[in-house]
């Protein structure tokens, strides 16, 4: 099967690509700073390479509008934040974030993150975040979950021993199956200690506007450990 046919028929993640129409500003932000903040991904490569000066390396999953993943590399400046989001609309927002408050420590892939984990080495990521991704709540849409049991052992490869990774959400049925199958892999363990737990924020998990506005249930916030 050639590259090309094989994309084709890649199991599809994501839903569009763009939303409204960007201002002058983003678009030239999309033109000028994105190209320098995208990592050239390599097979095999130390992600620490992608940045100047860092010690550890996080990924974040479909980071949305950015404001987590702004926030953790501001409060984390000796870790670098590999941030994954196909939405345009969202990429151009986190630019304008970084243009106002730079934060050296970012680096943004407007495509797949499946890309940069079939990149990484082994044990290269010290926190992976999955923070309330589309549920996909059709029954012929689970396919396009991000996390399934296929995904955790190739985030058991990339992770570091005792590194975390965080899954948050408000859809229930999506909770149910994220946990099904996390809490059957070997390669993780639940942090929780009691299921209040699963409902307390961690102090450095901030609260972005989608939250705010958007949920419909009850959030949760699992902390897996990989053993």
């Amino acid at each position: 099967m050639s590259g090309e046919h094989a994309e084709r028929h890649r199991r599809k993640l994501y839903g569009r690509r763009k939303g409204p129409a960007l201002s002058i500003r983003q678009e030239h932000l999309l033109e000028t700073l994105l190209p320098k903040l995208t990592p050239q991904l390599r097979e095999g490569a130390d992600p620490r390479s992608y940045f100047s000066d860092v010690d550890d390396v996080w990924l974040e999953v479909g980071f949305g509008a950015g404001e987590h993943l702004h926030w953790q590399a501001i409060n984390h400046p000796r870790v670098g934040l590999i941030g994954a989001e196909p939405f345009v609309n969202g990429v151009a927002k986190v630019l304008s974030k970084i243009e106002d408050e730079p934060a050296p420590n970012i680096r943004l892939y407007m495509d797949d993150a499946r890309d940069i984990i079939s990149a990484l080495p082994v044990s290269s990521l010290g926190r992976v975040f999955v923070l309330f991704p589309d549920p996909w709540p059709k029954l012929r849409h689970h396919k396009r979950r991000f996390l399934q049991t296929e995904m955790l052992e190739q985030l058991a490869r990339v992770m570091k021993s005792g590194a975390e990774l965080r899954f948050g959400s408000d859809d229930a049925p999506l909770l149910e199956f994220t946990l099904e199958i996390l809490m059957a892999h070997p390669s993780f363990k639940l942090m929780a200690t009691r299921a209040a737990d699963w409902h307390q924020r961690p102090a450095d998990w901030p609260q972005t506007r989608y939250e705010a506005k958007q949920l419909h249930g009850i959030p949760a916030f699992l902390r897996f450990c990989r053993v």
